[in-house]
């Protein structure tokens, strides 16, 4: 079977339109309120991607979780035989399943789909595994690596820090004989560099048409830097009716029973905001707002050299709000930690190292760091 709508990376279609599947139990009628009617099953879940194929989206996720819905690539090679047009952005966990066994599952289920499947790389812990940020996106680079060689029936030889491959691709292989497009998001350091040098498409968030089109510029360049190019995309919960009153008031409706505890635990997950610090503030690697960590760093600098000589980490004041209790505990930040302004973070490290007898301060130079601290 050939699908009857191009891919959607193709020339001729610059623009992707794309929907969603709620395999994780994500379909509400409430934000917040489960909805027994509205949980992950097969009929629910084929019905929207049934929807979907019918009124001409491009694509749909098939997202992927552990505790909550139904199994993403078993639910994608039953699909795919239930679907004429649409293609299907499998979600696929790098680390879960071995690659070569994986490359095999994937083509399989691009000939089921008559080559409609495209993949959404995940990059996240295995259950009951905890890595750190750099060794889980080496594991993600060098799986992704290992994919697009074997499903473009290419000998696979690779010698990394979680692989060891000197191997001929399976005898079964993608519709096209290549290997899907990469769909990949994430916004640490570490995850931009892997989608510049593996992805095909980039997926970024909502923010601001300025903040979009900076993130954009920096993947690009990012990509430039490896040779490569990337089509970026942008994830984002569109409520559309007849007029934007309408939309407005269905927009209200959505979230009207929404807990605040709830709503900050769903905004927490939103913005990627688990880490210690972590809120849409000023960036200064960026030069612009974005959702990122910031410190107070104290540096030594003299003619005959430089040193950096402490560091506090700045923990917004919307980290001290109750519902965020939760959040702060899950880090490990000290129930003694209170907000603390960025000038006084400065000058508490100014005070250690003068009461530690590393740094002597002339009286005019205290009183003038008091009056600058006040003043601020």
């Amino acid at each position: 079977m050939t699908p009857s709508s191009p891919s959607p990376l193709s020339s001729s279609q610059p623009v992707e339109i794309s929907w969603f599947s709620a395999l994780c139990d994500d379909d509400y009628q409430f934000l917040g309120v489960p909805d027994a009617s509205l949980a992950s099953s097969w009929q629910h879940c084929a019905d929207i991607v049934g929807a979907a194929d019918r009124h001409g989206y491009d694509n749909v996720l098939l997202p992927s979780g552990y505790a909550l819905g139904i199994d993403s690539t078993a639910f994608a090679a039953a699909v795919a035989t239930h679907t004429t047009n649409i293609h299907l952005l499998l979600a696929v966990r790098m680390g879960e399943m071995w690659p070569p066994q994986l490359a095999r599952q994937l083509a399989t289920i691009d000939q089921f789909a008559g080559g409609r499947l495209t993949i959404n790389i995940i990059s996240s812990d295995m259950p009951g595994e905890s890595l750190e940020s750099a060794p889980r996106y080496q594991r993600t680079r060098e799986w992704m690596q290992s994919l697009r060689a074997l499903l473009n029936g290419q000998h696979l030889e690779l010698h990394g820090e979680f692989v060891d491959f000197d191997l001929d691709p399976a005898r079964v292989h993608t519709v096209s004989g290549t290997c899907p497009p990469f769909y990949f998001g994430g916004f640490s350091d570490d995850a931009k560099d892997v989608a510049a040098a593996q992805a095909d498409v980039f997926l970024t968030r909502p923010d601001t048409v300025a903040s979009v089109g900076a993130t954009v510029d920096e993947m690009n360049l990012r990509a430039t830097a490896y040779e490569r190019a990337l089509v970026c995309g942008l994830r984002a919960h569109v409520i559309v009716r007849e007029t934007e009153a309408q939309a407005r008031a269905a927009a209200d409706r959505l979230v009207s029973r929404l807990d605040d505890q709830v709503g900050a635990a769903i905004r927490g997950k939103s913005l990627d905001s688990a880490s210690v610090g972590v809120q849409r503030q000023s960036c200064g690697e960026l030069g612009k707002r974005a959702n990122c960590q910031a410190g107070m760093f104290l540096a030594y600098a003299a003619q005959r050299g430089y040193a950096l000589l402490d560091r506090r980490l700045y923990l917004p004041e919307d980290w001290f709000t109750a519902v965020d209790a939760d959040r702060r505990a899950a880090g490990g930040v000290p129930d003694a930690v209170t907000f603390t302004t960025k000038p006084m973070l400065g000058w508490a490290m100014i005070e250690s190292l003068v009461s530690a007898g590393h740094l002597q301060m002339m009286q005019q130079e205290e009183e003038l760091m008091q009056y600058l601290l006040h003043s601020y």
